[in-house]
């Protein structure tokens, strides 16, 4: 219920306040108005590392914080939209032209009108309007039929490029056919590649391409700030930066304590707002494309992007010691009620506390077995640990796994298993065993390591890709390493030498994907 109103009044906030100080750098309103909402945006992908790292994501204030952050993504989305628009109108740029007065040539599909300012944001809206519902009638047939047609040509080369082509495509033909931004139509192509029956494989084959897009992506933002701005525009950068850090996150502690929130909750969410990122970038690029904004505003959110990321790991750092003093001198109380007495805050405190902080709680299992990951690998092997009835626990840091756990009552400890708090809660010195079915030899190296300070009886199995991981989880203490490819290979083996055809109720990918 918070997180869209909160949103909203703290982008119109943060807004606000970058428009006062580019009206104090004597920048025009266009450029004020679009300089505030790129500072009014924090960075999801930031945000959900802060909070998997502390835990978080799982609790309330977790929640609040990730949803605040979609509906502002949202926000700025919609704000892509209505950019070229809005300097169409105010006569600086535009795809059908600009008239010195301010009204501009718009249009459908390339039919000019000689349209006002309304006239202009009303042709946008409907050009929106038309690509969603093309989106939703046309390209929900059209797209997850196309992904079928070619994973069943046998390619994974082939169907990789299909996925990139299909979002690129939608991107150049929402650009080019309905006027809208290439991120809305990469975002609606990835909406409906989600309910394609083959999305969790498309999304497997394009994580490679992530990676590389956002490496290039990163690198094309560090090549376009410059670093001189630092020296040149001090109060400007400090500036910038004060909005940032705290003018967002005062804004946005005000709003969640005035909707009846904890004082850890809006502190939280506070600190998960102070900082920038992804949008912001954009927002400031294409601000400068369009002319709404001069070249130093680019430089002024580069700044304030890089600057808040480096130093929201210390303003977390900072709230919860803040936090801390504050449960110890007042009690939380909701606003509009009376403050309880001190004998009651004294008892109400620590189950608060309790609840706020999430901490790992210590399994009671002994004898048990410790699995890592339920993603393909790990839930088979948990399906067949259940089903022998073996007392196990598993470690995950995603959200679908670990509710799908949750739901059946299985024991769950959220984290990464690399954390040595997370392991201690696993209870390792009394475990039988420890089952490493992450793919990420580097990370289950490090479980393997510190699982055998703990328990150096404790039997490990681990899953590998390559002989040199085998090698080096062996050379760490893990008992047992099964490499997927091998064991797919010696599957293979067994059946052709039985002479027999497969049992149809245990097919070979799902018996050697248990490995």
């Amino acid at each position: 219920a918070i997180a869209v109103p909160g949103a909203i009044v703290q982008i119109g906030v943060a807004t606000a306040m970058g428009a006062g100080l580019a009206w104090a750098l004597g920048w025009s309103l266009p450029a004020g108005l679009v300089f505030g909402l790129a500072l009014s945006v924090a960075s999801t992908v930031v945000l959900l590392r802060a909070l998997q790292e502390r835990r978080l994501v799982e609790t309330e204030r977790g929640k609040i914080a990730v949803g605040w952050l979609i509906v502002e993504d949202l926000a700025m989305v919609l704000a892509l939209v209505l950019l070229p628009a809005l300097a169409t109108a105010f006569g600086t740029a535009g795809p059908g032209g600009a008239s010195g007065d301010g009204h501009a040539v718009g249009g459908l599909f390339g039919v000019a009108l000689d349209l006002g300012v309304g006239g202009i944001l009303a042709v946008t809206v409907l050009k929106v309007v038309g690509f969603v519902l093309f989106m939703l009638v046309v390209g929900r047939r059209v797209i997850p039929w196309i992904l079928h047609y070619v994973a069943h040509t046998g390619s994974r080369e082939l169907f990789r490029l299909a996925v990139l082509a299909i979002a690129l495509g939608v991107a150049f033909g929402a650009a080019k056919l309905f006027g809208v931004s290439f991120a809305l139509g990469a975002f609606f192509a990835g909406m409906i590649l989600s309910e394609s029956e083959l999305s969790h494989r498309a999304a497997e084959e394009s994580l490679p391409l992530r990676d590389a897009f956002a490496v290039l992506f990163f690198v094309s933002v560090g090549m376009l700030f410059d670093p001189s701005t630092l020296w040149r525009e001090p109060v400007a950068v400090l500036g910038t930066l004060f909005i940032i850090v705290i003018g967002k996150s005062v804004a946005a502690f005000v709003i969640v304590r005035a909707f009846g929130h904890p004082t850890g909750t809006a502190l939280t969410v506070s600190a998960s707002l102070a900082q920038i990122g992804e949008f912001s970038f954009i927002l400031a690029e294409l601000g400068v494309g369009l002319k709404l904004l001069p070249d130093a505003a680019r430089d002024l959110v580069l700044a304030g992007a890089i600057l808040s990321i480096l130093i929201n790991p210390l303003v977390f750092a900072g709230v919860r010691a803040l936090k801390g003093r504050l449960d110890l001198r007042m009690p939380e109380a909701a606003p509009g009620n009376a403050a309880p007495s001190a004998p009651a805050a004294a008892q109400a405190s620590p189950a608060r506390t309790a609840v706020e902080v999430e901490p790992l709680v210590t399994t009671a299992l002994s004898g048990h077995t410790v699995l890592v990951g339920h993603g393909r690998v790990g839930s088979l092997v948990a399906d067949a640990l259940a089903a022998a009835g073996t007392p196990f626990l598993v470690i995950e840091d995603a959200d679908v796994p670990l509710a799908a756990l949750r739901a059946r009552g299985t024991e769950t400890l959220v984290g990464n298993a690399a954390d040595p708090e997370v392991l201690a809660a696993a209870n390792l010195g009394a475990a039988r065993r420890l089952v490493l079915a992450i793919p990420n030899a580097f990370e289950a190296g490090q479980v393997v390591q510190q699982a055998k300070v703990a328990n150096p009886s404790i039997e490990i199995v681990a899953r590998a890709h390559s002989d040199a991981e085998v090698e080096h989880l062996a050379s760490l203490g893990a008992s047992t390493v099964i490499m997927g490819e091998r064991e797919i290979a010696r599957g293979i083996v067994e059946r052709i030498e039985a002479g027999a055809p497969a049992d149809p109720d245990e097919p070979a990918v799902a018996r050697t994907e248990t490995v």
